[in-house]
């Protein structure tokens, strides 16, 4: 019989969850490649702002192709990852 395996979830800021599992890549917004990245995802419907009105730090890329803001660095993400890989 098959156990139920729960993700495990990073916090991306202001409560907001990514499953560690389904993020490829997380990078800074401020180059053009990224920001072009950012508006085709726009285009598709696979953008998630998840800044709460604030300034965009880093972005999150899924397998599933969704593009992810957050307002939190890049680093601090990184570290939340990591953090959770140590606990176990």
């Amino acid at each position: 019989m098959k156990k139920d395996v729960m993700p495990v979830l990073v916090n991306i800021g202001f409560g907001n969850m990514v499953s560690a599992s389904r993020v490829i890549t997380i990078v800074t917004p401020g180059s053009a490649p990224m920001k072009r990245l950012r508006d085709e995802a726009r285009k598709r419907g696979k953008l998630v702002d998840a800044t709460e009105g604030r300034r965009t730090r880093s972005i999150i890329v899924t397998d599933s192709d969704h593009v992810i803001l957050s307002a939190l660095q890049p680093e601090t993400i990184t570290q939340r990852f990591t953090g959770r890989d140590q606990e176990d």
